[in-house]
């Protein structure tokens, strides 16, 4: 059947859903078309709405069908690519440039507990599965792979404007209407792809797709330039995402159902004054960053990211293969129905169930209607005409409590699954028990219409008992009613509940799913097709081939003409945690739970060798430099020495450790390795010769952390090739080994070194050698970057870090791929969900780093190819493995959009550089040079564009960021010694540009909130009779004097007093002179004897909240609480 011109809308209102209600069987009167009359021809062009500004291109539906046939010259693009798709299209496509720094190039493993489905069979055998949060398309026999796209690529070509010298704006709506100086007018219908509207005042593109973002984009230049147009936002631009991590929306809805939109940080508080986080201006800017913006030869290029952000939970296909529907449960989930040949989304439904998203959803055999099930403690069912504008369902309703209770008089089991009989009213579902329940229609004596309106009026009318085993399958196929059980066995009966036929074999697990080809096989007169029965029939038994999915991560060929199980997939079963790339082939090895290790060539996607540990999980994995062994690290605390090539262990098997293996290590010339366990201690291995072949004994080992060790990394000594080893601790510590010195069962410690004062350091990394000074790189929970001297340790730098919703888990320096230009490095990350990368050198602009979800659920490692041109990442629990291909040249052309030198760091101020705060720090930084040169003097003054380094406290104080005593001391070594090892002298004095760098990457990077401050009062405080949380005046006081950077009485007394107001006046700007004579009196006067944290944060500290705390509220407002404020 062919397929509409036009792709239906994925928005909320105003949709042309002629073309989908076509391709799914029904003309636009709504008439079914009779099987077999041929395609469709093009819907007729649709007329222009009432009010809508004119399109200069209305045309361009009626050139659809020359288009086809290279009739067409215009109208580039606007034929719909659902209209031209044809199954196994998405394989057929040229292998195009990727426009993105990460792209998803294969998926390794699936979600076991969801179904496999099988869309074609025979010479292309093609299977349909779900990981994470990815739907795979897998051509077995091609070795193929297409994914159910994460992106969206949405073309304005310059030649729809209509002046070249026109500077247009561009915005991207969810709501198809067009917007005209922030006022909605009619709505307009859409060409095949897209419509643009134009006038002489602006340009309102609007795209199809699932999920798009609405953004305001103002692009200067001329629309027929070759090279890279810049883009850049307005400061007043109202925009809308729905990126989670980037921008966040306010709840204040607008008329048809578009939303104005205030920034928010990162913990969902309204921005406040002073303290701006990282992405509070330039949130957009970053969201488009990410999102990618291009232009190529005159054609502007913006990519939006859409589907799935959290693992998708339930899926369905149509019976022609189709339609898939894909939903998932968490935050902002998702119902998405994509177009199986294109790979296009055809429509997504928001907020179908916002409380808990979707546990489970069925497609109707005619492909019109979805129904779905919530996942809340008390779950709605909804029933959506998908084809439908709509965003609310049909009908709906909830399964109360009082729903499902009937008692059976023998034992039933667990039901799992339940589906209609084929030819009348009855309901089957089977149990764990091996029977089947039958349900009918409950049809009383004197049937009302109230009764009959009652859908669920069904009972339990009889208990069949069909096997032993447990049934987990139950499907109606064509005239057959099919179970398969958890030993493997699928069997076909007939109507009456009489068996057919039964497969089976030997090594087939419990079955999960079973999914039938599309096409029946040949009649029986051309081949064989019939299997032995159970049940004697004159007549041969005939079906179609069919896959079969085990709750073992197994997936299986069934050919019913020769009975033949062939395993087409066999995955891991348990979480995936370790992954390692060969360090001179393309070879990647990956590690699971169940013990399973295997090796792949990610070059040929080939599976080559593989080798199960029965005794324990694995937890790490780590090549040798030479590529000649591969290390693993198991749950038990074992770690194994296998040949790289054959898994075969080289030597035996080490027990040295009492906990899991954690990490695992090689020094550059491979004469040892180290291993860390969750029990916090490090292990050392040593090279020996035995029989004249490597292979190691244990050293020693130290329980050298109190905390979970986040890192141990191998070096190389500045001043010869002997290695060196450190250790990273979640308690701070950076511990380095005297390798040389230990002996037999002593590791010696070198040196023991405290990195941090409050954050947590969470990964490290020896950082390349792009200047005369060498560094070792940490990233910790503060989304802040840090660069230590190697030989003493100190803090060089701190730099704001990618801040993309999670902190860096781990990091991993690329290997060098531009020879020209070795300064050019890359350094790749994961974060909770993210996988991503960032240019080197770090210097906290946010537009050198990018950022992708990988998985949801969580990812637990990374490892990149020898060559750089591959990252991998694994799920854990996901029990998946993906392989992401690096485009370095996107990611620089991306961060050339965010401008060079100070531009970026301008846009992380409030305002940018035209903003009131950038004004208020100039007037701040003159005003420190009038400081230090004396605000009395009567000599001239020597302006200039520094000030010395001892008043960067004073104007950071000013600012609004309040930086401790080791933090100042930090930022002045910082620029002190920032051209020592080059110079040999120190700096005394920084410009305002410096300034600004030194600002933004030491603040925090989203200010501080109060659900901070509440925690540190429900860890130090107690619960009052109101049962609030609060601090003993007597004791917050001895805290401030004794713990932390401890203050002095007299520090305290001079700090109270002026947050208090109680300074002696005078209006000069010399430090004041403070009697401790009244403190006593003063704090029993201002201060309650009680404090609670609103109080400590209003009437001490004088910053204002941005709304009013209320009195045994659980859910407190997170909002910042830096304000403009004159305290």
């Amino acid at each position: 059947m062919g397929i509409p011109g036009t792709l239906p809308s994925t928005w909320a209102a105003r949709q042309d859903t002629t073309a989908l209600r076509t391709a799914l069987g029904e003309d636009i009167a709504g008439t079914m078309l009779l099987e077999g009359a041929g395609p469709p021809g093009p819907p007729p062009a649709l007329p222009e709405p009432k009010g809508a500004i004119s399109n200069p291109h209305a045309g361009c539906r009626e050139q659809e069908t020359q288009e086809r046939s290279g009739e067409g010259d215009g109208c580039n693009g606007s034929a719909s690519l659902v209209w031209a798709a044809t199954p196994g299209m998405l394989f057929q496509e040229d292998k195009q440039t990727k426009l993105h720094p990460l792209s998803l190039s294969w998926v390794l493993g699936y979600n076991s507990s969801l179904a496999v489905h099988s869309l074609m069979d025979g010479e292309d055998r093609v299977l349909l599965y779900v990981s994470s949060h990815v739907v795979v398309i897998h051509d077995v026999l091609g070795n193929r792979q297409s994914h159910l796209q994460v992106w969206h690529t949405a073309r304005a070509s310059s030649s729809f404007f209509p002046s070249p010298e026109l500077s247009p704006s561009v915005s991207f709506s969810r709501c198809l209407g067009v917007t005209h100086n922030g006022i909605e007018e009619q709505p307009m219908q859409r060409s095949a792809s897209f419509c643009l509207h134009a006038s002489c005042n602006s340009q309102h593109v609007l795209v199809e797709g699932a999920l798009c973002w609405i953004a305001a984009v103002t692009v200067s230049g001329t629309c027929s330039v070759a090279p890279p147009l810049r883009c850049f936002f307005s400061g007043g631009a109202a925009v809308s995402a729905r990126h989670k991590d980037s921008v966040m929306g306010s709840e204040e809805p607008v008329k048809n159902g578009m939303q104005k939109l205030g920034w928010k940080n990162e913990s969902g508080g309204p921005l406040g004054g002073k303290t701006r986080g990282a992405h509070e201006q330039s949130g957009l800017m970053n969201a488009l960053n990410s999102h990618q913006v291009w232009s190529l030869q005159g054609t502007l290029l913006l990519l939006f990211p859409q589907g799935h952000t959290n693992v998708i939970s339930c899926l369905c296909v149509s019976e022609d293969r189709r339609w898939v529907a894909t939903a998932d449960r968490g935050p902002d989930a998702l119902i998405i129905v994509w177009d199986s040949f294109s790979g296009i989304p055809v429509r997504t439904i928001f907020e179908s169930h916002p409380e808990d998203g979707v546990s489970a959803i069925a497609i109707s055999q005619d492909a019109k209607y979805l129904a779905t099930v919530s996942a809340g403690t008390v779950q709605r069912v909804c029933v959506w005409k998908w084809t439908s504008p709509t965003e609310k369902p049909m009908c709906s309703t909830e399964l109360r409590p009082e729903f499902g209770y009937q008692t059976f008089n023998s034992v039933v089991g667990h039901f799992s699954q339940s589906v209609f009989h084929f030819n009348n009213s009855q309901a089957l579902t089977g149990t764990s028990a091996g029977k089947l329940v039958v349900w009918d229609v409950v049809s009383p004596r004197t049937p009302s219409k109230e009764l009959q309106a009652k859908l669920h009026s069904m009972k339990a009318t009889k208990l069949v008992p069909m096997q032993k085993d447990s049934l987990t399958v139950l499907k109606v196929f064509e005239s057959y009613i099919v179970t398969g059980d958890v030993k493997g066995q699928v069997k076909f009966y007939d109507g009456q509940l009489q068996l057919l036929t039964c497969y089976s074999h030997s090594k087939v697990g419990p079955i999960r799913s079973i999914s039938f080809s599309k096409a029946p096989p040949d009649p029986p007169g051309a081949s064989p097709a019939c299997s032995t029965s159970c049940i004697p029939s004159s007549q041969p038994f005939v079906t179609r081939n069919f896959i079969l999915s085990t709750s073992d991560a197994t997936v299986l060929h069934v050919a019913t003409d020769r009975t033949n199980f062939e395993k087409v997939m066999e995955e891991a079963k348990k979480a995936v945690n370790a992954i390692a790339c060969h360090p001179r082939q393309t070879l990647v090895a990956v590690g699971s739970d169940c013990g399973l290790l295997k090796v792949w060539d990610y070059q040929q996607t080939k599976h080559l060798v593989s080798r199960i540990f029965t005794e324990a999980g694995i937890q790490c994995l780590s090549y040798d430099p030479q590529g000649y062994f591969l290390a693993a690290g198991f749950t038990d605390g074992s770690v194994y020495i296998l040949d790289a090539i054959s898994l075969q262990s080289s030597c035996r098997e080490f027990k040295f450790s009492h906990g899991a293996i954690t990490h695992i290590s090689f020094s550059h010339d491979s004469e040892y390795f180290a291993t860390a366990d969750e029990k916090y201690s490090v292990t050392v291995y040593k090279s020996v010769l035995q029989n004249g072949s490597r292979c190691w004994e244990h050293l020693a080992g130290l329980h050298s952390h109190y905390k979970p060790i986040r890192s141990i990394l191998f070096g190389v000594q500045l001043d010869s090739n002997e290695p060196r080893l450190l250790s990273l601790g979640e308690d701070r510590q950076l511990v380095e080994y005297d390798l040389n010195s230990s002996s037999k069962d002593h590791l010696v410690v070198l040196h023991r070194d405290r990195i941090e004062q409050i954050a947590v350091p969470l990964c490290l990394a020896w950082y390349p050698q792009l200047s005369t000074e060498s560094f070792i790189l940490t990233a910790n929970n503060c989304y802040k970057m840090k660069l230590y001297n190697t030989t003493t340790k100190m803090c060089r730098k701190t730099l704001l870090g990618p801040t993309y919703g999670s902190p860096l888990e781990k990091i991993q320096i690329l290997p060098p791929t531009n020879t020209t230009d070795p300064q050019k490095r890359y350094l790749a990350y994961i974060t909770k969900d993210k996988v991503g990368l960032q240019i080197l050198p770090v210097d906290g602009n946010p537009h050198k780093s990018s950022a992708f979800i990988c998985h949801p659920d969580g990812v637990c490692d990374l490892a990149s190819s020898y060559d750089g041109c591959y990252i991998f990442t694994v799920g854990g629990n996901d029990c998946t493995l993906m392989k992401w291909e690096v485009n370095l040249n996107a990611l620089d052309a991306a961060a050339s959009l965010g401008g060079e030198d100070l531009i970026s760091f301008y846009n992380l101020l409030d305002g940018g550089r035209e903003g009131e705060f950038f004004r208020e720090l100039e007037d701040y930084f003159y005003y420190a040079q009038l400081r230090s040169h004396g605000i009395d003097t009567l000599e001239t003054r020597q302006v200039s564009t520094h000030i010395p380094l001892e008043e960067i406290p004073s104007v950071m104080r000013a600012m609004g960021f309040y930086p401790s005593e080791e933090k100042i001391e930090e930022m002045i070594n910082e620029v002190k010694f920032s051209k020592y090892v080059d110079t040999g002298e120190q700096v005394t004095k920084i410009n305002l540009g410096d300034f600004i760098k030194l600002y933004i990457n030491h603040r925090p990077a989203f200010g501080l909130s109060m659900k901070k401050i509440q925690q540190a009062f429900h860890v130090l405080g107690y619960d009052n009779e109101n049962g609030d949380k609060v601090i003993d005046r007597g004791d917050l006081l001895l805290l401030l004097q004794c713990r932390g950077e401890h203050m002095t009485e007299d520090e305290l007394v001079q700090c109270l007093t002026t947050l208090l107001g109680k300074r002696p006046a005078g209006g000069g700007s010399e430090p004041d002179t403070y009697d401790p004579s009244g403190a006593a009196a003063l704090t029993e006067e201002e201060i309650p004897a009680e404090i609670t944290a609103e109080i400590f944060t209003t009437d001490i500290l004088g910053l204002p909240i941005a709304e009013p705390e209320k009195k045994n509220r659980k859910k407190r407002d997170e909002s910042l609480i830096y304000k403009d404020s004159e305290s």
